[in-house]
């Protein structure tokens, strides 16, 4: 249940951010964004403030903001259709009755002869009690009510499609790139509250009924040495302990001006990564309380973290790659329950790396990923003009088809993995 919580929240967040990042700028660019959603599938919570309708839907896999004209209008008013028009203190029209029209008695009944919803927001009509063709104004926040529900017009000009090829990458980048923020200030924070680990071969604290512990060592001691072979640095001390699981080991420490050689006994624990035991004295990693070196070290976890992954994502073109490498719902699953059973620490810093993880995959230059996305707007910008919607939309599709289908095999390789 523990494990369920943290991922729920984990995700919860990445996502949110994430989503925001299209929001915020979609908005400073002036596209209309009719919902900004957490999960997908049915609706369980759902509030409109500022023309947006948030909501959090069933399935926790993702979340989507929808901007208007990136998809056809629903609704299509021609010719003959007979409406219902409300109107503001303007005298313009604030609401259109598609159906349903007898439930709303205060609505002004027409029958269009021509409707212009995008560039002049007008409305021609015949109407019962006036005598000829009448012109009436759409207001630009007008609503369209279907099936009793709302949605508002939007205007050419609130378009996504409307947009100059620099807006629409901004609104795009934007959701990755919050990703990358957050990964920052998460470490950020995290450098700042618990210190920054040190890279020197240093003593940390000690945990309680430890081999080192045991054995004398003490906060602040420099490991010069781990059975003779000369330690420089952190990983160097680590990775000579892990090679020695239920062993004896002779430590040369350092503690002020002395130098002498400690015998331990180290413990042994199965590592997932590794896939096989190993050593371990129950020594932390040394920690400076610096805000300076926080943001160092904030921005060069990100950039690590963003080059392990690209070491993946290269083994696909060398012939190297393995599906082991990738982590569906289920190997996240897993993932977090180990790193919360670590600690809260441990379990922020994954937080980190998951969130340049989903940042990374979305800039993926593959369909339905907005790195999809972008590469369709910088071949309008080269072009001169978009790639034909439908055709896009297609793409996306097939694109959108193909990953899912990828999810599915990677879930099932995780199963194997974890369950079998």
């Amino acid at each position: 249940m523990d494990t369920l919580i943290a991922i729920i929240v984990i995700f919860g967040v990445l996502v949110a951010v994430h989503e925001w990042g299209h929001l915020y700028f979609a908005k400073k660019v002036g596209i209309l964004c009719r919902e900004f959603a957490i999960g997908f599938g049915p609706k369980i919570f759902s509030t409109k403030k500022n023309e947006t309708v948030y909501t959090i839907r069933l399935l926790p896999l993702g979340g989507f903001v929808r901007m208007a004209g990136e998809d056809p209008e629903l609704v299509q008013i021609k010719p003959g259709y007979e409406i219902g028009l409300v109107f503001n203190d303007e005298n313009k029209v604030s609401q259109i009755i598609v159906n349903n029209k007898s439930k709303h008695p205060e609505a002004k009944v027409v029958s269009v002869e021509r409707i212009d919803l995008e560039r002049r927001l007008l409305i021609e009509a015949y109407a019962d009690d006036e005598d000829g063709l009448q012109t009436y104004h759409v207001d630009e926040q007008c609503d369209l009510i279907v099936d009793e529900k709302a949605e508002q017009i939007a205007p050419y000009d609130r378009q996504f499609q409307s947009k100059k090829p620099w807006q629409k990458a901004m609104a795009i980048f934007a959701g990755p790139f919050m990703n990358f923020l957050l990964a920052f200030i998460i470490l950020v924070g995290f450098g700042l509250v618990n210190g920054v680990p040190q890279n020197d071969a240093l003593v940390g604290e000690l945990t309680e009924d430890s081999p080192a512990r045991e054995a004398g060592l003490q906060t602040g001691d420099r490991v010069l040495a781990v059975d003779g072979e000369r330690v420089n640095n952190w990983e160097e001390m680590t990775l000579a302990i892990q090679e020695h699981p239920n062993e004896e080991i002779n430590m040369e420490i350092a503690r002020g001006e002395e130098n002498f050689n400690v015998p331990i006994e180290t413990d042994a624990r199965y590592d997932e990564f590794a896939e096989q035991e190993v050593g371990l004295i129950g020594v932390m990693r040394a920690m400076e309380h610096s805000p300076l070196q926080a943001i160092e070290y904030g921005a060069t976890q990100v950039y690590e973290v963003s080059m392990l992954i690209f070491d993946v994502l290269s083994m696909i073109i060398t012939g190297e790659f393995s599906l082991d490498y990738l982590s569906g719902p289920v190997g996240i699953y897993n993932y977090t329950g180990e790193a919360a059973a670590l600690g809260m620490a441990v379990l922020i810093q994954w937080a980190a790396m998951l969130s340049v993880n989903l940042g990374i995959v979305n800039l993926l230059p593959l369909p339905a990923l907005d790195g999809g996305r972008l590469l369709f707007i910088f071949a309008e910008a080269i072009r001169g003009r978009p790639i034909d919607p439908q055709k896009e939309s297609m793409i996306h599709f097939i694109g959108f088809a193909l990953l899912f289908l990828l999810m599915l095999v990677v879930t099932w390789n995780d199963i194997n993995k974890f369950f079998m």
